[in-house]
């Protein structure tokens, strides 16, 4: 039995005339929530109510505000269960990887409630004695937070945590696909003790909202995840207005494998990044470069590692990958597969892999060689497990291959050679290095986002991740007299 979900605005939770369905990607008969399909007008009302909240929540101490995001994270563990199953259900994940979303969402909240009493500023120096200088930092006032489906609660959780610390106050729009997990999330911050308007909810159809999202005067900054096409479209509506814009778009992400590595903690490694979450991360593995003299064994311990998937729905213990999120995506990571194949790639995995069941958005974790760097199975971000394989000769070769492309997100490197780690890690051009360890997996300290095509150039996490919701004051004080 489904259940309806009401969005949070002004601290009330509100209905709209119309409903948007949330299904089951694992069985797609299942409808498992509804959720307001809200126009511009219920829009614009969160957006009034974050900006009645802003005067009164940027007064609040620092440390107050802390203490409710410590409250929360708290909260969210308690409720780790209830969550994880929510999450599984809406967008596929297995409860594992769910369970490890929970957690992370709730580390968010512990990071940046535990900042609430860091420094709000330092005092500069002055060559005039008589002279006090410092900075402080100051709330930007509303932000809109623009989330994805695939991290459908640690994501809001990387965005919610540093702008409320700072002051800001939110309007939160979910992906359309998970939408459930936020509604969720907000009452946490809600039962934490959040005051009314500090954090709003909407949610509904891009093209129908799109507009509303971006129009009102109050808005000071967005903060988005998601597609390069979304980020473009986000760009072009902000041109020439006074609103930061924080976009965490697209990767490509590229594992170099030297013929010195531990080939098998190495396809370990890889598989991982590449087939958890069912390849459905920005930054999961989807380039696999192998020097020629370990390419059979590395090619042979993936196609292993993707056999040994148990496919299923998430909720089944037993079960290794759950299904894509919708029809849309299973069709599309399906269609990349097939125009690789038409173009002369080889699919190294089961041509013919058993799928559970008609309505289920199921892919294989599929694994392809004879791949040329001009395929689009290559160059384009497909959002599913999928890998592609090509061989190289020299660690020079390699990195031209992983600086080839458009996207500058996460790369990592397999070596036991100490020399070759630091050269990759200075000449590969993404935001993010690994050696000998998945592309995917960043702590919350630790400042996270790419570089090209991959995002703005503002960081999220860590210290970094403060920055874009806060701006610097100067003063300097002459004392009288």
């Amino acid at each position: 039995m489904h259940r309806p979900f009401l969005n949070l605005v002004g601290g009330e939770w509100h209905p709209a005339p119309e409903q948007l369905e949330v299904r089951n990607p694992a069985d797609t008969r299942e409808l498992v929530a509804t959720v307001p399909s809200m126009d511009a007008a219920g829009v614009h009302a969160a957006f009034d109510a974050a900006q009645r909240a802003a005067a009164t929540w940027r007064r609040v101490s620092q440390v107050d505000r802390g203490r409710i995001l410590l409250r929360a994270a708290q909260l969210i563990r308690d409720r780790q269960d209830d969550l994880s199953r929510t999450l599984t259900l809406e967008m596929g994940k297995t409860l594992a990887e769910a369970r490890g979303e929970v957690g992370k969402a709730a580390d968010f909240f512990e990071y940046y409630g535990g900042l609430g009493r860091a420094e709000r500023g330092e005092l500069l120096a002055h060559e005039n004695p008589a002279v006090m200088a410092w900075t402080v930092h100051e709330p930007l006032g509303v932000v809109l937070a623009i989330t994805p489906w695939n991290d459908p609660l640690l994501t809001p959780a990387r965005k919610l945590a540093p702008a409320l610390v700072a002051g800001n106050t939110v309007v939160l729009k979910p992906a359309s696909d998970t939408p459930v997990i936020a509604i969720e999330l907000a009452r946490v911050l809600h039962d934490a003790g959040l005051p009314p308007g500090v954090l709003n909810t909407v949610t509904g159809a891009g093209r129908r909202i799109g507009g509303a999202l971006l129009d009102h005067p109050a808005l000071k900054a967005v903060s988005f995840t998601g597609s390069n096409d979304v980020g473009d479209t986000l760009r072009s509506g902000l041109a020439g207005r006074d609103v930061r814009l924080l976009a965490e778009l697209g990767g490509k992400n590229a594992a170099v494998v030297l013929a010195d590595a531990d080939v098998e903690r190495t396809v370990a490694s890889i598989a991982a990044a590449a087939f958890a979450q069912a390849g459905q991360r920005c930054t999961a593995t989807s380039r696999v470069l192998v020097q020629r003299d370990v390419v059979d064994a590395v090619r042979d311990g993936l196609v292993q590692a993707a056999g040994a998937h148990v496919l299923g729905a998430g909720v089944d213990p037993d079960v290794s990958m759950g299904p894509l999120v919708s029809p849309a995506q299973r069709d599309s990571v399906q269609g990349f597969v097939e125009r690789a194949l038409a173009k002369g790639a080889t699919r190294a995995t089961s041509p013919d892999p058993a799928l559970p069941g008609e309505h289920g958005c199921y892919v294989a974790p599929t694994v392809l060689t004879d791949v040329d760097p001009a395929m689009e199975i290559w160059t384009d971000e497909v959002f599913g497990p999928v890998v592609a394989l090509v061989a190289f000769d020299t660690l020079d070769e390699a990195l031209e291959l992983v600086n080839a492309s458009q996207f500058g997100l996460a790369a990592a490197i397999y070596t036991s050679d100490l020399g070759a780690a630091h050269a990759f890690a200075e000449k590969a051009d993404v935001g993010q290095v690994a050696v000998n360890l998945p592309t995917s997996g960043w702590d919350v300290h630790m400042p996270f986002g790419g570089f090209k095509t991959s995002g703005s150039g503002h960081k999220e996490q860590g210290l970094e991740g403060l920055d874009f919701y806060r701006r610097t004051k100067t003063v300097a004080l002459h004392s009288a007299g």
